[in-house]
Protein backbone atom coordinates (compact mmCIF):
# COMPACT_ATOMS: atom_id res chain seq x y z
CA UNK A 1 0.00 0.00 0.00
CA UNK A 2 1.43 3.26 -1.33
CA UNK A 3 2.57 5.23 2.13
CA UNK A 4 0.27 8.36 3.04
CA UNK A 5 2.06 11.73 3.40
CA UNK A 6 0.31 14.46 5.02
CA UNK A 7 2.45 17.98 4.78
CA UNK A 8 2.83 20.20 7.85
CA UNK A 9 0.49 22.72 6.24
CA UNK A 10 -2.30 20.50 5.67
CA UNK A 11 -2.18 18.65 9.08
CA UNK A 12 -5.22 20.54 12.23
CA UNK A 13 -3.68 23.41 13.49
CA UNK A 14 -4.32 24.81 17.19
CA UNK A 15 -3.58 27.35 19.58
CA UNK A 16 -3.63 27.42 23.40
CA UNK A 17 -2.97 30.60 25.87
CA UNK A 18 -4.45 32.98 23.44
CA UNK A 19 -1.99 31.90 20.62
CA UNK A 20 0.85 31.46 23.16
CA UNK A 21 1.03 28.11 22.39
CA UNK A 22 0.74 26.43 18.58
CA UNK A 23 -0.09 23.52 17.57
CA UNK A 24 0.00 20.97 14.10
CA UNK A 25 -2.17 17.82 14.46
CA UNK A 26 -1.20 15.01 12.48
CA UNK A 27 -3.90 13.11 14.63
CA UNK A 28 -6.42 15.51 15.77
CA UNK A 29 -10.03 15.45 16.99
CA UNK A 30 -12.99 15.42 15.16
CA UNK A 31 -13.63 18.73 15.57
CA UNK A 32 -10.07 19.78 14.38
CA UNK A 33 -10.95 18.88 10.43
CA UNK A 34 -7.57 17.41 9.59
CA UNK A 35 -7.13 14.18 7.23
CA UNK A 36 -6.35 11.88 9.65
CA UNK A 37 -8.96 10.14 11.92
CA UNK A 38 -7.02 8.14 14.71
CA UNK A 39 -6.30 4.67 13.66
CA UNK A 40 -4.54 1.29 15.74
CA UNK A 41 -3.77 2.25 19.22
CA UNK A 42 -3.16 5.92 17.84
CA UNK A 43 -5.54 8.27 18.97
CA UNK A 44 -3.90 11.48 18.87
CA UNK A 45 -0.69 13.58 18.07
CA UNK A 46 -0.19 16.53 18.31
CA UNK A 47 3.26 19.18 18.11
CA UNK A 48 2.92 22.02 20.37
CA UNK A 49 5.40 24.42 20.82
CA UNK A 50 5.84 27.84 22.38
CA UNK A 51 8.20 30.77 21.41
CA UNK A 52 7.90 32.70 24.72
CA UNK A 53 6.31 30.41 27.18
CA UNK A 54 2.30 29.29 27.68
CA UNK A 55 0.29 27.56 29.42
CA UNK A 56 -3.06 24.93 28.89
CA UNK A 57 -4.68 24.93 32.05
CA UNK A 58 -6.34 21.99 34.27
CA UNK A 59 -8.51 20.13 32.80
CA UNK A 60 -9.52 16.11 32.87
CA UNK A 61 -8.79 13.09 31.35
CA UNK A 62 -9.96 9.51 31.73
CA UNK A 63 -9.02 5.87 30.09
CA UNK A 64 -6.09 6.50 27.29
CA UNK A 65 -2.51 6.76 28.06
CA UNK A 66 -0.72 10.15 27.26
CA UNK A 67 2.61 10.18 26.36
CA UNK A 68 4.58 13.94 26.53
CA UNK A 69 7.89 14.03 24.95
CA UNK A 70 10.06 16.68 24.93
CA UNK A 71 11.54 17.80 22.11
CA UNK A 72 13.07 21.16 23.10
CA UNK A 73 13.82 23.59 26.07
CA UNK A 74 11.53 22.76 28.91
CA UNK A 75 7.89 21.83 30.29
CA UNK A 76 6.52 21.73 33.53
CA UNK A 77 3.94 19.58 34.76
CA UNK A 78 0.88 19.51 37.87
CA UNK A 79 -1.68 16.90 37.63
CA UNK A 80 -4.56 15.77 40.58
CA UNK A 81 -1.98 12.83 42.40
CA UNK A 82 1.12 15.43 42.44
CA UNK A 83 -0.73 18.53 43.47
CA UNK A 84 2.41 20.45 42.25
CA UNK A 85 4.69 21.33 39.35
CA UNK A 86 7.39 19.09 37.94
CA UNK A 87 10.24 20.05 35.46
CA UNK A 88 10.79 17.97 32.25
CA UNK A 89 13.61 18.85 30.03
CA UNK A 90 14.18 18.45 26.65
CA UNK A 91 14.78 14.25 25.70
CA UNK A 92 12.93 13.77 28.62
CA UNK A 93 9.18 11.15 28.21
CA UNK A 94 5.95 11.50 30.37
CA UNK A 95 3.41 8.98 30.42
CA UNK A 96 0.01 9.67 32.24
CA UNK A 97 -2.25 6.28 32.84
CA UNK A 98 -5.52 8.48 32.61
CA UNK A 99 -7.33 5.07 34.37
CA UNK A 100 -10.70 6.05 35.94
CA UNK A 101 -9.62 9.84 36.13
CA UNK A 102 -7.25 12.87 36.66
CA UNK A 103 -6.63 16.12 35.99
CA UNK A 104 -3.85 18.02 35.13
CA UNK A 105 -1.91 21.09 33.65
CA UNK A 106 1.25 22.23 31.29
CA UNK A 107 3.67 25.24 30.61
CA UNK A 108 5.49 24.59 27.90
CA UNK A 109 8.64 27.20 28.36
CA UNK A 110 10.38 29.62 26.60
CA UNK A 111 11.54 28.14 22.96
CA UNK A 112 9.93 24.51 24.28
CA UNK A 113 8.73 22.07 21.70
CA UNK A 114 6.82 18.16 22.74
CA UNK A 115 4.74 16.29 20.96
CA UNK A 116 1.44 14.63 22.92
CA UNK A 117 0.64 11.40 22.02
CA UNK A 118 -2.61 9.60 22.97
CA UNK A 119 -2.74 6.04 23.04
CA UNK A 120 -5.85 3.82 23.21
CA UNK A 121 -5.08 0.84 25.84
CA UNK A 122 -8.63 -0.47 25.71
CA UNK A 123 -11.05 1.64 27.68
CA UNK A 124 -12.93 -1.34 28.59
CA UNK A 125 -9.81 -2.29 31.23
CA UNK A 126 -8.71 0.77 31.67
CA UNK A 127 -11.69 3.14 33.09
CA UNK A 128 -11.55 1.13 36.35
CA UNK A 129 -7.88 1.43 37.02
CA UNK A 130 -6.64 4.00 39.47
CA UNK A 131 -4.54 6.49 37.31
CA UNK A 132 -1.09 6.92 37.34
CA UNK A 133 2.11 8.73 36.20
CA UNK A 134 5.72 8.43 35.38
CA UNK A 135 8.11 10.42 34.29
CA UNK A 136 11.75 9.38 32.44
CA UNK A 137 14.95 11.27 32.03
CA UNK A 138 16.64 11.38 28.69
CA UNK A 139 19.87 9.86 29.21
CA UNK A 140 17.62 6.35 30.46
CA UNK A 141 16.84 5.36 26.84
CA UNK A 142 19.05 3.21 25.40
CA UNK A 143 20.89 4.69 22.20
CA UNK A 144 22.39 2.35 19.67
CA UNK A 145 24.65 3.52 16.32
CA UNK A 146 26.49 2.11 13.80
CA UNK A 147 27.88 3.20 10.13
CA UNK A 148 24.24 3.93 8.74
CA UNK A 149 22.34 5.75 11.80
CA UNK A 150 21.82 6.61 15.56
CA UNK A 151 18.44 5.09 17.15
CA UNK A 152 17.29 6.26 20.73
CA UNK A 153 14.91 3.88 21.93
CA UNK A 154 12.23 5.22 23.80
CA UNK A 155 9.60 2.26 24.15
CA UNK A 156 10.36 -1.20 23.18
CA UNK A 157 12.66 -3.38 25.22
CA UNK A 158 13.23 -0.14 27.88
CA UNK A 159 11.69 0.70 31.52
CA UNK A 160 8.58 2.25 30.19
CA UNK A 161 5.48 0.63 30.85
CA UNK A 162 2.56 0.65 29.16
CA UNK A 163 -0.89 -0.82 28.37
CA UNK A 164 -1.22 0.11 24.61
CA UNK A 165 -0.23 -1.82 21.97
CA UNK A 166 3.03 0.07 20.97
CA UNK A 167 5.72 -2.47 19.58
CA UNK A 168 8.18 0.60 19.63
CA UNK A 169 9.28 4.46 19.57
CA UNK A 170 12.22 5.55 18.25
CA UNK A 171 13.84 8.52 17.32
CA UNK A 172 16.73 7.84 14.45
CA UNK A 173 19.12 10.12 12.88
CA UNK A 174 20.69 9.31 9.75
CA UNK A 175 24.48 9.41 9.05
CA UNK A 176 24.00 7.57 5.61
CA UNK A 177 22.21 8.65 2.29
CA UNK A 178 20.09 5.19 2.44
CA UNK A 179 18.66 3.30 5.09
CA UNK A 180 16.16 0.35 4.47
CA UNK A 181 13.53 -1.06 6.95
CA UNK A 182 12.38 -4.51 6.83
CA UNK A 183 8.96 -3.60 8.33
CA UNK A 184 5.80 -6.20 9.17
CA UNK A 185 2.43 -6.40 6.85
CA UNK A 186 -0.05 -6.69 9.77
CA UNK A 187 1.84 -3.72 11.57
CA UNK A 188 1.86 0.05 11.11
CA UNK A 189 4.67 2.08 11.01
CA UNK A 190 4.07 6.02 11.74
CA UNK A 191 6.96 8.88 11.36
CA UNK A 192 7.09 12.48 12.22
CA UNK A 193 10.19 14.01 10.55
CA UNK A 194 11.74 16.17 13.08
CA UNK A 195 14.59 17.50 11.25
CA UNK A 196 15.84 16.99 7.29
CA UNK A 197 14.20 16.19 4.49
CA UNK A 198 14.01 12.74 2.64
CA UNK A 199 12.72 10.42 0.41
CA UNK A 200 10.25 8.22 1.75
CA UNK A 201 9.77 5.15 -0.96
CA UNK A 202 10.38 7.67 -3.82
CA UNK A 203 8.18 10.28 -1.96
CA UNK A 204 9.77 13.40 -0.65
CA UNK A 205 8.99 14.32 3.65
CA UNK A 206 10.00 17.17 5.02
CA UNK A 207 10.73 18.98 8.63
CA UNK A 208 7.21 18.33 10.21
CA UNK A 209 5.87 16.56 7.71
CA UNK A 210 3.94 13.17 8.87
CA UNK A 211 3.79 9.55 6.98
CA UNK A 212 1.93 6.10 7.64
CA UNK A 213 2.93 3.11 6.13
CA UNK A 214 1.58 -0.29 6.56
CA UNK A 215 0.65 -3.50 4.68
CA UNK A 216 4.48 -3.33 3.50
CA UNK A 217 7.65 -5.46 4.26
CA UNK A 218 9.95 -2.94 2.83
CA UNK A 219 10.88 0.79 3.52
CA UNK A 220 13.20 2.67 1.96
CA UNK A 221 14.18 5.95 3.45
CA UNK A 222 16.87 8.18 1.68
CA UNK A 223 18.37 11.60 3.49
CA UNK A 224 18.73 14.26 1.25
CA UNK A 225 20.16 16.40 4.30
CA UNK A 226 23.30 15.36 6.79
CA UNK A 227 21.82 14.17 10.21
CA UNK A 228 17.92 14.01 8.38
CA UNK A 229 15.78 12.97 12.08
CA UNK A 230 12.40 11.08 12.25
CA UNK A 231 10.31 9.77 15.41
CA UNK A 232 8.93 6.68 14.39
CA UNK A 233 5.67 4.28 16.09
CA UNK A 234 5.26 0.93 15.29
CA UNK A 235 1.75 -0.25 16.46
CA UNK A 236 -0.50 -3.11 15.16
CA UNK A 237 -2.87 -2.62 12.37
CA UNK A 238 -5.62 -4.53 14.19
CA UNK A 239 -4.87 -4.44 17.82
CA UNK A 240 -7.69 -7.22 18.59
CA UNK A 241 -10.35 -4.80 20.56
CA UNK A 242 -13.04 -2.34 19.64
CA UNK A 243 -10.86 0.97 20.37
CA UNK A 244 -12.66 4.04 21.53
CA UNK A 245 -12.40 5.29 17.95
CA UNK A 246 -14.26 2.84 16.22
CA UNK A 247 -16.93 2.75 19.15
CA UNK A 248 -17.70 6.36 18.43
CA UNK A 249 -17.16 6.10 14.60
CA UNK A 250 -14.33 8.43 14.26
CA UNK A 251 -11.85 5.73 12.93
CA UNK A 252 -10.02 5.81 9.90
CA UNK A 253 -7.03 4.95 7.80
Amino acid sequence: MPAIIIPKHEQAQGAFDGGAILESKPIGFPQDGGQIRPYSTLFYWAHAWSDKGGVIGEHPHKGFEIMSFVLTGEIEHYDSKLKGWKKLKAGDVQIIRAGSGITHAEKINDAGSIFQIWFDPDLNKTLSKPASYNDYKADSFPVFEDRESKTKVMVGGTQVSMDSQVDYIQEITFFVSEKIFSLKADSVYSFFVLYGSLNLNGKKVNTGDYAIVKQEVEMKLSSIELNARIFIIKTPIDPGFETYAKMTGISGN
